[in-house]
């Protein structure tokens, strides 16, 4: 029997400026379950990083129920989400004046239940599981190239052992190469640490590579949400025009190469 991690039912999303509304998201519902690799995907103006915003508790729609983990989203934003939502922004979001160990171990430091010395060692092995070694602890993120800045960003996210991860842009910025090995180290952790991921994402191949179902967001709401093979036969203008152009038909081929299964 499935569980679900996150619930969205009937949520209005709408922005005000000035006199002029502008509705955002119009009665959507999304189900994210227990162990899945979520994505959202969507034209410009849909909301993907609003609604990520949404589930971690630091923006409330307008209407509509969001219930992240058995608990309202709000009190996540309240009470602070660190303890069971890890984020991952998509600059990496690391504070300049800290080196990368200060910026893993900030989370754990708020709390101030735990002695320095054990912070400490709980921020090396986080370091450690994104694939970087104990000389990158002393660093200051000005020293640090584009895929070391999401690993120690998403070190950070998973100091907690947060059992829900949101993912915005994970990739984005990185070179091909950097990609993929970022891509390999997100399926990693997701199987070793059990995680449920919700990711938004506009690059196909990581959409292809990480992704066990497919919410796409058009027309204010919801379309389809399901397996991506099943997304991509779906008769949609935007689902044509994303999937089905040149990039999408090459990354396609891929998956049917080297098809990814949880």
């Amino acid at each position: 029997m499935t569980e679900a991690i996150v619930e969205i039912k009937k949520l209005w999303t709408i922005f005000q400026s000035g006199d002029k509304q502008s509705i955002v998201h119009k009665d959507l519902d999304l189900i994210v379950e227990r162990g899945e690799v979520m994505s959202l995907v969507g034209g410009s103006g849909t909301g993907k990083t609003v609604l990520l915003r949404q589930i971690l508790g630091l923006e409330h729609p307008a209407k509509g129920e969001i219930m992240v983990l058995g608990k309202p989203a709000a009190e996540l934003g309240k009470r602070g989400a660190a303890s069971r939502v890890g984020m991952l922004f998509q600059q990496g979001a690391l504070f300049s004046a800290f080196t990368v160990l200060e910026n893993i171990a900030f989370p754990l430091r708020e709390l101030k239940t735990l002695p320095p010395e054990l912070i400490r060692e709980a921020a090396m092995v986080k370091l450690q599981m994104v694939g970087l070694g104990p000389d990158a602890a002393d660093k200051m993120p000005s020293d640090l190239s584009g895929g070391m800045i999401k690993r120690v960003a998403l070190a950070r996210a998973l100091i907690m052992d947060p059992p829900l991860l949101l993912l915005d842009e994970p990739t984005a910025g990185l070179d091909p190469e950097s990609s993929d090995s970022f891509c390999a180290l997100l399926r990693a952790l997701h199987r070793d640490m059990g995680l449920t991921v919700v990711m938004v994402t506009h690059d196909l191949d990581t959409l292809f590579e990480l992704s066990t179902r497919i919410a796409v967001l058009a027309d204010q709401k919801v379309i389809i949400n399901a397996a991506p093979k099943e997304v991509v036969a779906f008769p949609h203008p935007f689902i044509h025009e994303f999937f089905l152009g040149e990039r999408g038909q090459r990354a396609m081929e891929l998956l049917r190469e080297y098809p990814f299964t949880i």
